[in-house]
């Protein structure tokens, strides 16, 4: 049966989530990040650590054998189900403030097989509108990638040496070590074993390593813009291409594009676009 034939009739309800910002997170995060931050009611959250916000925590009976949740309102029902983090669009109209209120409307907006170098594919799209004092705050656009556990086994590139700096103005190296990866599944809710668990990530998924999350990729893109043009993000379009692996040396390399915004990409010695983001700016 083909992956089409498990999706006909998948249309979730959308979802509706409310709680307050919390401050705590995003001091975690600071620190995991080497950034000495404390968040204080009324501070303003940088571009996309609202992904901190409004997790979920479900049961372990729940879980998966893959540390992932079994079911889930938009989690298709794809045989023996792989997730991966893919892309996406997110608008900022403003940033969250720590300590309001804060709403969270969710939906599938699109879902499409497609067929991969390794099988079929199920690409899905997720929007979630993030309202604060009666107002849209952020629209995001996130993709997810879906495939059956029995796919062909894929051979991934694992260099040792360390990517050039290549002239980019932007450049921040980040830790990609174990211990990085697992306080950012703790703070992300991401019980996901591709993170952690290296016996499953190399023997059961085919990986040669720890799999850095895809949504550090992006905050740490992001971060290299805060860092060297700390001015209003009114948009963002990301990419994840290829994985990165714990250990992996890379580098977040970007600049200012010709366009007034900015372009950035995490590089290694094997590949200069493992993740790629174009940003721009509130005039």
């Amino acid at each position: 049966m083909g992956l089409q034939e498990h999706l006909d009739g998948w249309n979730p309800d959308p979802a509706r989530d409310e709680g307050f910002v919390a401050g705590e997170p995003v001091t975690a995060l600071s620190a995991v990040l080497d950034q000495p931050v404390v968040a204080r009611t009324g501070d303003r959250l940088p571009p996309l650590w609202h992904w901190l916000q409004l997790l979920e925590w479900p049961p372990n009976e729940a879980l998966g054998p893959d540390g992932h949740p079994r079911h889930g309102r938009f989690l298709p029902p794809v045989p023996d189900r792989r997730r991966m983090f893919a892309g996406g669009h997110v608008r900022f109209d403003g940033a969250l403030e720590v300590g309001a209120p804060v709403h969270r409307t969710s939906e599938v907006t699109t879902c499409t097989v497609k067929h991969g170098g390794n099988g079929e594919l199920a690409f899905v799209t997720v929007r979630s509108t993030w309202s604060q004092h009666g107002h849209d705050r952020i629209v995001e656009d996130i993709d997810y990638v879906y495939r059956s556990g029995d796919e062909s086994p894929r051979t991934f590139a694992v260099p040792t040496e360390a990517p050039t700096p290549d002239g980019h103005p932007w450049l921040l190296s980040p830790d990609t070590s174990p211990v990085t990866l697992f306080r950012f599944s703790a703070l992300t809710a991401n019980s996901h074993r591709i993170h952690y668990d290296l016996p499953y990530a190399r023997d059961v998924e085919g990986y040669p390593g720890l799999v850095v999350h895809g949504p550090l990729l992006v905050l740490l893109m992001l971060e290299a813009v805060r860092r060297d043009a700390p001015r209003p993000v009114a948009e963002v379009r990301f990419r994840l291409r290829r994985p990165v692996f714990s250990g992996m040396p890379v580098l977040v390399r970007g600049g200012p594009d010709d366009d007034g915004g900015a372009a950035l990409a995490v590089a290694s010695a094997a590949d200069d676009r493992h993740a790629t983001a174009d940003v721009r700016f509130h005039d």
